[in-house]
């Protein structure tokens, strides 16, 4: 009698089938609806086709493309159909990589034919064409000898150096659709036939494998979805971030300004520095009330202290460097080091931890000049840095603290987030025992906060694992800002002890962490946001004063002086323009209050109040209903 095969579905059911039965089978005999929108599968945690054949029991997840593992699949796949319509139209193009990114996918190409985006449309007519005809997606799996013939075979120098460098024994595969044959571990959609809705976006320049010692390719830029509204909806949402866009925001705002005499070094403007002093003040006040102290530390310091620290085997490729009386000094690129010469400046004891140190700390890193973008990627940035030392038995509550901090931090400014528990990458120093320790640690504070959290395998610092926060903004995109880091490396490195109660030496352990990430990034995250109209306590100027005539210039004057005294950022407006032009240009400054002042303002001694957005001018109110109104709004950091 045959043995059936059991198989464990996501819901806890068991189901039996014969031996053999492929994943879109198993979908098929599940429902109808179920192998209409299979585009892939899950067997015990493995994502396959669904060609693949179940021969024994198995935990197995049918993946369709309304989860964020079926898109991945559905984007992968049409990565592939776009090389193979680049092909088809450009002969002679070699291939580099293809893989699924979020929010779409996108493929590096070696090609004397220089991309240009009129190109972009060919290629898309090419891919439909394609689809129409619904090639299979078939898998083939082959040794690293045949792989390495076939590739060559073909020309294709980049997908051999990908086969030279897998690990001896790994499983090497490719995937043909039609004539075109790929380098791949998949899975893959069944046919081209399922990837019906996608965009080609732009082209780019990418170095192979990210070096700038490589051959420069081009890369092309697509998304691809299920559904058509998804498409339609997604392509509002990059208009809505062109016009969020922080470069032109902080231009047309006058906040900051990139000049090519400092490629990556950010220049702030008046405005630009009112918005970064708020966000510094409001981080030294919050500190303040958690024990924090505030500490400042240089900027550049000598080698040894980099090679003490690991930097220098682990970094150098990001510092600056520079000699002074014949000595190699770095540029700092963050401030850990810095803040360890501190802690060892006296003798600590054990009634003296947690000790809570943070700065404000400018720090240098090296970027690629293509990476660079606006504040969101630069070369000197101001970190928010702080430094916890503590005791072992301190650990869970100190990292609670800091997650209820960063939490607090957020929802002030209106971000939604999800939390990343990343661990030991490659690159790492330390005994096993004690990376395992350490993100325990961090796994049993999220789990006390209950927090759900995804797990970044190899994603940690050098010196620690550590919890990453991804702030969503209001166009749904991620940006990962604050981090928690666990380090029981560096106060080993710096030989950091305090006093116990035994009267015998110890070793502290350490968080390292940041809550808005750096300033400038943060800024940007801001101005996107809030598409530059800013909640009022952070808005560089709050209240503009708008009189209707010169005669109304005296009281507005007086108006502006009481508001100043209070402390409130205000502005006059006295050109000769109509007032008209006055509340456009107010608006489109996107200033939170335009105060209008005309003959009836001025007899009764009030201002007519006009917030940003609205169409008509709102209440009189005398100054100091104003002033209450607009400290109010400060006071708890009210988001219009």
């Amino acid at each position: 009698m045959m043995k059936m095969v059991k198989v464990t579905l996501k819901d806890g059911s068991v189901r039996e089938v014969e031996p053999g039965t492929t994943l879109a089978g198993l979908a098929a005999a599940i429902s109808r609806g179920l192998a209409k929108a299979a585009l892939a599968g899950r067997v015990n945690e493995e994502e396959k086709d669904l060609s693949f054949p179940l021969t024994e029991d198995a935990a197995v997840e049918i993946i369709t493309g309304d989860s964020p593992e079926g898109l991945a699949v559905l984007r992968h796949s049409a990565s592939h159909l776009m090389a193979q319509a680049v092909q088809n139209l450009f002969p002679g193009t070699k291939l580099g990589i293809g893989p699924a990114i979020a929010n779409g996918f996108y493929y590096d190409f070696d090609s004397e034919h220089i991309f240009v985006p009129e190109d972009l449309a060919a290629i898309e007519a090419e891919m439909k064409r394609l689809t129409k005809e619904g090639q299979a997606y078939v898998r083939k799996e082959l040794n690293r000898a045949d792989a390495l013939t076939w590739f060559a075979g073909r020309g294709e120098p980049y997908k051999i150096e990908l086969i030279q460098d897998l690990p001896e024994g790994v499983a090497i595969s490719t995937y043909t659709q039609g004539e075109f044959t790929d380098l791949c571990a998949g899975p893959h959609v069944p046919a081209t036939s399922a990837v019906k809705v996608f965009r080609l976006m732009n082209v780019a320049g990418a170095y192979w494998r990210g070096s700038e010692k490589n051959k420069m390719l081009q890369r092309i830029y697509g998304t691809a979805f299920v559904k058509a509204a998804e498409l339609e909806e997604y392509l509002l949402k990059l208009e809505e971030a062109k016009r969020r866009d922080h470069r032109k925001l902080g231009q047309e705002l006058d906040l900051f300004s990139l000049h090519e005499e400092g490629p990556g070094f950010p220049f702030f403007h008046p405005k630009g520095m009112v918005l970064r002093n708020e966000l510094e003040n409001f981080w030294r006040l919050e500190h303040r009330k958690r024990g924090y102290q505030e500490i400042s530390t240089p900027i550049i310091l000598n080698r040894e202290l980099w090679e003490r620290s690991g930097h220098w085997d682990h970094y150098q490729d990001n510092m600056y460097f520079t000699k002074i009386d014949d000595e190699d000094y770095c540029v700092k690129p963050m401030s850990c080091p810095g803040g360890m010469i501190i802690y060892k400046t006296k003798l600590r004891s054990y009634r003296d931890l947690p000790i809570r140190a943070g700065e404000l700390g400018l720090v240098h890193r090296h970027e690629l000049s293509g990476a660079l973008h606006g504040l969101l990627r630069v070369r000197n940035f101001t970190q928010d840095d702080a430094h916890i030392y503590m005791l072992p038995s301190q650990i869970n509550e100190e990292i609670i603290g800091v997650i209820d901090f960063i939490d607090y931090f957020y929802k002030v400014f209106g971000f939604a987030y999800h939390v990343e528990l990343s661990t030991r990458p490659e690159d790492s120093m330390g005994a096993d025992e004690v990376w395992e320790t350490a993100t325990q640690a961090l796994r049993e504070a999220l789990e006390a906060k209950g927090i759900q959290y995804k797990l970044n395998p190899g994603d940690g610092a050098f010196y620690g694992p550590k919890i990453d926060f991804h702030l969503r903004d209001c166009l749904d995109r991620t940006w990962q800002c604050g981090t928690i880091q666990l380090d029981f490396q560096m106060p080993e490195k710096f030989d950091l002890t305090y006093i116990g109660d035994d009267g015998q030496k110890h070793r502290p352990v350490m968080i390292h962490r940041v809550i808005y990430g750096s300033i400038e990034r943060f800024i940007a995250l801001l101005i996107e946001h809030y598409a530059g109209a800013f909640p009022t306590w952070l808005a560089p100027v709050q209240a503009r004063l708008l009189p209707i005539s010169e005669r109304h210039h005296e009281y507005a004057g007086e108006i502006a002086a009481l508001l100043r005294e209070w402390d409130i950022r205000v502005e006059v407006d006295e050109r000769r323009e109509k007032i008209s032009y006055k509340i456009r240009e107010a608006q489109t400054e996107k200033i939170p209050f335009a105060l209008i002042i005309g003959d009836q303002e001025a007899e009764t001694g009030t201002v007519s109040v006009r917030r940003y957005g609205q169409s008509d001018a709102g209440e009189k109110l005398s100054a100091e209903e104003f002033r209450r109104l607009a400290a109010r709004e400060i006071k708890e950091k009210t988001r219009a």
